[in-house]
Formats: C-alpha cells, sequence, structure tokens
C-alpha cells in the first residue's frame, strides 16, 4: 500500500450488516450478501473434491445475509442458492436450483457451459433459457465457483506514477493482442498480464512515448451463449461476471491466487517503469443478458429487480444494446461499482478507468441522463476515486444517448468528433477533392486542433477533459481506414451485418492490401502519418489505438469482438514501412513532450481569426495572410496554417501546415513579430522523421507541400 492512502473502515454497529464478500478473519470468513427480496438463502461451500455442503444465512433489515463460516480460509470455494418468488412478470427471478457467484467475489474460478436445447450447438448445461417457468434443474456442475482470496501482496515501495493529465498519452490495448506474437517475451508469457509487463513490452511502449496503458476489459466475464454457439469466443471482455475478480484466461498462473498476484505483479512492474495502468470497465450491463431467457448466474438471481432496471412487465430496459442495465440509481449496484472502484485502486493500485457506455451510468429512475446523478457526484467526491483518472465513452444506446462534453469535471471524455473530423478532412474529403467536390472545410479541423472549445469550453472544463483518438478497439484501425471503404466482418458470423457503417475512411482507390501499386502506397502511410499527427499534436489528451503504431491491419473488419485470432494479435513481423511508422510515432511524441504549447492546460486565449492580436492561435491561409472569415467558412477551403504561440507557457512558437488538397501546392509561410524564419521539424510527405533536412525558411516566403501533407516548422528570431 506504499504512497497510496489507506482505506479507513469504520467501526461497526452490531445491528448493521457486515461488509458484502468474503471477508477472512482468525477464525474462518464472515460472508455477506444483498437478496432483498429473497426468502432464504444458503452459501455452498465446496471441498478439493466438488462436494457441497450449505449453509443458511442470516438475513438484516436492510435486505442483506450474512454468516461466519469457522474453520475456512483462502482458497475456499463457495457459491450461494436463493430461494424466494418466481415471476418473470413481476421481474423476480429466484430458483434455489441456482448456483450463483458472490458479486464481490475476488477471484472465479471455471466458466459456463451452455444447454444444448437452448443453444444445440453448444455443450450441455443446466443453466439457461428460463422462460415462464423456472428450471429446476441444479446448474451447479455448469457455472463458476467464487473463491476466498485476502488481500496479502509485497507491493514494495510501488507508488502511482501521478502522471498529469497534460503530460498523458494513452494506449488502449487488449492483454493478448499486444504481446501474443511479440517475439522477445518468452511463448508461456505471450497474451497473459506477466506478458504486458515483460521488459520488452515495456520497451515498446516506453520507445513510442505513451505514458498509460489502457486494458480493454480485465474483470472477470463469459462469452454469450449466441456466440459460443458460432464456436467464436467473447474476445473483447465486454460482458462482466465479476467486478472484483481478474480475468484468469489472461494469467500465465493457473491458481486464482497466482491469477491475483501475477495481476498485482504486472501493475507493479508497469508503475516501476513510469508507466499507468488504466482499466476499461463495463459497469452498465452484465453477462446475464435476456429479460426471459438471460442466464441466473449472480445479480439476476440475487434480486434481479434491484440490480437491474426492470420496466413494469419485468422486462429488461435496456439502453447498452447487450440485453440488460445495472441500475445505478438504487443504492445497493451503486455501492457494489464504487467499491469495485476502490478495490481496484486500494489493492491493486490502478490509476484510473475509462468508462464504457458511461451514460448508461448516470441516468436517473426516470431514465434521464443528468451530469449531478448520485454516482457522477460519488466520483468527483470521494476521497480515493476523485484522485485517479476518470474517462467517461459518452453515449449509450438509449433515448438522447450522445452527450459528449456533458459530463462533469474531473472526467474526461472520449471526443467522437475529433474522431471523425481528422477521418473526414485527411480521407472522404480527400477523396472527394480528387473528384473535384467540396468537402467540409477547415473550420471543424481547426476546432479540433484547438481543444474542442465548443464541447469542452464551459463548465470549468478545459481541452484536457478530451480524449482526442482517431482510431479504438472497435472500427478500423489507422491502416485499415486507409485500405477499406466498407467494412468486412464476414469473420464474425453475422453476414457481415455487425460493427458501424459510418467510417469515414477511404481506401484511396483500390479496397483492401492486395495487389496494391506502391504509389497507391505512398499516399495511404502519409495519410496513416497525417492522422497520427494531427492526434499527437493536437490540443487534448491523445489515445492511440494499440498496433496503428506498427500499421497493424484488421483485414478491414472494424469489429473484431470475437476474434481471438490473428485479425486482432499484433503482428511484430514488421516491413520496413512499418518501422517507419514506429519512428514516426516516437518523434511525434517527443515532439509533444519538448512542446508545453503542445499541452495546454487551458484553451488558446483570443480570437482565432479576423487579426486578433493576443491570439494565442493564428490561423492563415495558403498565402499566409489571416485567414478570413469567409475562408473559414468556405468548404473548398483545403490548406491552412496554424501558429501555436506558448509565449504564455514559456514556450515558443510552432507552425503546423495541414494541406489536405489532392494536389501539391506552393504556399507562403505567415510573418509573425519576432520570427525571421521557420525551420523544418517535420514533414509527412518523408518515410521517416531522420529524412527531414531541417532547414530555415523565412517567413513569408513559400514553401512546396505535397499533395495531402501535414509539415511542422519551429520559429526562430
Amino acid at each position: 500500500m506504499s504512497g497510496l492512502q489507506p482505506v479507513l473502515t469504520p467501526r461497526r454497529s452490531p445491528n448493521v450488516a457486515p461488509p458484502p464478500g468474503a471477508t477472512i478473519s482468525p477464525q474462518g470468513v464472515e460472508f455477506s450478501v444483498y437478496a432483498g427480496h429473497a426468502s432464504s438463502v444458503d452459501l455452498c461451500l465446496f471441498d478439493s473434491q466438488g462436494a457441497e455442503r450449505r449453509v443458511p444465512l442470516d438475513k438484516h433489515s436492510d435486505g442483506s445475509w450474512s454468516t461466519h463460516v469457522d474453520g475456512i480460509g483462502a482458497g475456499q470455494r463457495y457459491g450461494y442458492r436463493v430461494d424466494g418468488e418466481w415471476s418473470a412478470s413481476g421481474g423476480l427471478r429466484h430458483n434455489p436450483a441456482k448456483l450463483l457467484v458472490d458479486p464481490y467475489a475476488r477471484a472465479i474460478e471455471g466458466g459456463v457451459t451452455w444447454r444444448p436445447e437452448v443453444y444445440p450447438h453448444v455443450v450441455d448445461d443446466s443453466l439457461s433459457g428460463d422462460g415462464e417457468m423456472r428450471d429446476d434443474r441444479d446448474s451447479a456442475p455448469y457455472v463458476p465457483r467464487s473463491v476466498v482470496l485476502g488481500d496479502e501482496f509485497d507491493w514494495g515501495d510501488d507508488r502511482p506514477p501521478h502522471i498529469a493529465w497534460q503530460d498523458t498519452v494513452v494506449y488502449e490495448t487488449h492483454v493478448i493482442s499486444l504481446t501474443k506474437t511479440l517475439p522477445d517475451v518468452p511463448e508461456h508469457l505471450r497474451g497473459t498480464y506477466a506478458g504486458v509487463a515483460h521488459p520488452a513490452t515495456i520497451a515498446h511502449l516506453k520507445k513510442i512515448g505513451v505514458t498509460s496503458i489502457e486494458l480493454l476489459p480485465v474483470h472477470s466475464f463469459l462469452t454469450e451463449p449466441y456466440i459460443a454457439q458460432g464456436g467464436r469466443t467473447n474476445y473483447w471482455g465486454y460482458n462482466t461476471l465479476g467486478y472484483f475478480a481478474p480475468h484468469a484466461a489472461y494469467a500465465s498462473a493457473d491458481d486464482p491466487q497466482g491469477v491475483l498476484d501475477e495481476f498485482k505483479g504486472m501493475v507493479k512492474l508497469l508503475h516501476a517503469a513510469g508507466l499507468e495502468v488504466l482499466l476499461d470497465v463495463v459497469y452498465n450491463h452484465t453477462c446475464e443478458g435476456g429479460s426471459y431467457d438471460g442466464p441466473s448466474l449472480s445479480f439476476r438471481g440475487l434480486d434481479n429487480r434491484v440490480y437491474y432496471r426492470i420496466d413494469e412487465t419485468g422486462h429488461d430496459i435496456d439502453v447498452t444494446g447487450c440485453g440488460n442495465t445495472v441500475d445505478l440509481s438504487h443504492p445497493v449496484p451503486m455501492r457494489l461499482v464504487l467499491d469495485s472502484l476502490r478495490y481496484w485502486v486500494s489493492q491493486m493500485h490502478i490509476d484510473g478507468f475509462r468508462f464504457d457506455l458511461a451514460v448508461a451510468l448516470g441516468r436517473g429512475k426516470t431514465g434521464e441522463f443528468h451530469p449531478d446523478h448520485p454516482f457522477l457526484m460519488a466520483l468527483r467526491t470521494d476521497p480515493i476515486l476523485s484522485g485517479v483518472k476518470l474517462i467517461a465513452e459518452p453515449w449509450d444506446v438509449g433515448p438522447d444517448g450522445w452527450r459528449t462534453g456533458q459530463f462533469p469535471p474531473p472526467m474526461s471524455e472520449w471526443n467522437d468528433k475529433f474522431r471523425d473530423t481528422a477521418r473526414t478532412f485527411w480521407l472522404t474529403d480527400l477523396a472527394r477533392d480528387y473528384e473535384g467536390q467540396p468537402g467540409d472545410g477547415v473550420h471543424d479541423l481547426a476546432t479540433r486542433l484547438a481543444g474542442s472549445g465548443d464541447l469542452f469550453g464551459s463548465g470549468h472544463r478545459s481541452p484536457l477533459a478530451s480524449i482526442n483518438f482517431v482510431g479504438a478497439h472497435d472500427g478500423f484501425t489507422l491502416a485499415d481506414l486507409t485500405a477499406y471503404n466498407v467494412k468486412h466482418n464476414e469473420a464474425n458470423g453475422e453476414d457481415n451485418r455487425d460493427g458501424s457503417d459510418n467510417n469515414h475512411s477511404w481506401n484511396h482507390g483500390i479496397e483492401g492490401n492486395d495487389d496494391v501499386p506502391d504509389e497507391v502506397l505512398t499516399v495511404r502511410h502519409r495519410s496513416m502519418r497525417n492522422l497520427l499527427a494531427t492526434l499527437v499534436l493536437s490540443s487534448g489528451v491523445p489515445m492511440i489505438s494499440g498496433g496503428d503504431e506498427l500499421g497493424l491491419t484488421q483485414n478491414g473488419n472494424n469489429n473484431p469482438y470475437c476474434q481471438d485470432n490473428e485479425i486482432s494479435w499484433y503482428s511484430w513481423d514488421l516491413a520496413d514501412w512499418q518501422r517507419d511508422m514506429i519512428e514516426t510515432t516516437t518523434f511525434l511524441t517527443g515532439l509533444r513532450a519538448a512542446h508545453t504549447v503542445l499541452r495546454q492546460r487551458q484553451f488558446f486565449p483570443g480570437d482565432p481569426i479576423d487579426g486578433d492580436e493576443l491570439a494565442a492561435l493564428r490561423w492563415h491561409s495558403a498565402d499566409g495572410g489571416i485567414l478570413t472569415a469567409e475562408q473559414w467558412d468556405n468548404p473548398s477551403t483545403r490548406t491552412m496554417s496554424v501558429v501555436f504561440d506558448g509565449a504564455d507557457v514559456g514556450d515558443g512558437r510552432l507552425l503546423m501546415v495541414l494541406h489536405g488538397s489532392a494536389h501539391d501546392a506552393t504556399i507562403t509561410l505567415p510573418q509573425q513579430d519576432g520570427v525571421a524564419h521557420w525551420n523544418l521539424l517535420w514533414d509527412s510527405r518523408f518515410d521517416r522523421p531522420d529524412q527531414v533536412e531541417g532547414g530555415a525558411v523565412d517567413a513569408g516566403q513559400t514553401y512546396d507541400v505535397r499533395a495531402a501533407s501535414f509539415a511542422i516548422f519551429e520559429g526562430q528570431e
């Protein structure tokens, strides 16, 4: 716990229920679970042979049930059976035939085997398909076990890196994808927590300048039955079963304590390298999706009406698109989520969270989103959680579900406007320009470069509230954005119906990666560099999608959620152009780190157009003059220059030239007081940064720009 504030445990009145979960005591283990509508709850203890012993629990006035069992400790396998009213139409799903996972289990052992009469191509079970009638066949042989574990671990002098938002570069990745084929990682560690923390992995992350690794879901999760029916797996993990247990399949260890220790060891090693660890967390829904045909694995069997949003007919209210919605307007599930978050910070030393479909977490009892929802208020005021990085995915699929820019501080948000605008300028508008058609102009791109003040410019927020990205796990990779006009998701088994059709991509005239002429590859690679530079150098917090720095292709699959194979795994067998992409990423993140003006904590002052002498951003046209309002809004404007003036932050001036035209051109570099000439630092026309021969161009003189290119200069007196 060194370097972290201890968790204070207040004294508990004997009339108050014990804390949820399994708590080890000197005499044994105390168990506590919430089941507010139940008539009885049994604790089920399993010995090493799988034999079950049932212990009745005592009910408390708050709806919790508890007992203390002497003579047991860490490693004990257990579960719960809950009896009570069964009424599918009333939203009650009590069924003692179902063995239930403890929502607070620190480890979960085993998976689920699905029943063939419901899903005929899957192995036998006795679990799902309850429908209107209660299924009284025992599910215990087919479902996981909760495992009692303690919190002991030698953290040594581990300390959170505490990287300031303005210095943060996020790297979103998957535990398996990152190292599954990384040759310098021992084979038995590839695709594991230990592999993520291997020196070879850390060396790559440090080289490309990322500060914070964001892992796709690592909470214990399951594969949905319809996916398993097709012989596939849930690879991404957005199907949570346990909010306290690390996903065991990601560990090289094969016992519950070993899994927990390996995860903690990963965090410790990443911290020692100066890297933060962020988790993508899925508190908006669980793996029990389906009102009448969904499985009872934990929450649904404990208290369906409390844990989930249920309508008057007993159906789930689904604003997640995944079959159910956790009801954070109720104190019990809200406490569960807050306890889970605190656990991952205090006991697992996690540095922050990205909240999947975060709008669902801020919907009140009547369904409307509000930034002052009690859960969001709790995040802002909790002494532990308010001190870590909090990132919202600011949408869900419910009514009025798009809420980008509307979350309260200190939360940051994924900025989908940045993603779409950057792609549009460098790809789809470029394709239009080749055909002689106007695009969207430069106004929106300039707004994104400057920190998206239209979205985050009020309510005590700043550019640091914007998590900028051009690619993420769900969507085309950076390379595929330049190689595919449409998605190719046939491998997912859904007849290419899944995944977004709104990709803002352009294949540069040839669909896919086969038989592509060198001249097309040249422009594709330049487009990738343009997008990467726009991402890294814009105001806000850049998030690099893992593998984009390698030129990763997913063969046009923009939704490989079920592809635990070469489609998703990063290939480390790199061609020369891919090594060049690594060097480009390294240069751009280094440039960002070297210049405070690229890491603004506040929005740039002054009016960006019409000659405001106090403006810290100056936008110029191709002739070197200040962009006029007419040029600013003209959809045919495809070239602009912007001067980032860092005088107020002790930095110099940087000039960015963004030329989105399909044709080469000659532009005039702007004149500014105190700048005699502009020294070229980087130009996307070159494959590698070291090919750029820095040269001074006098202010007011011309510079030749290649079609669809991005150049950066530093002002000198």
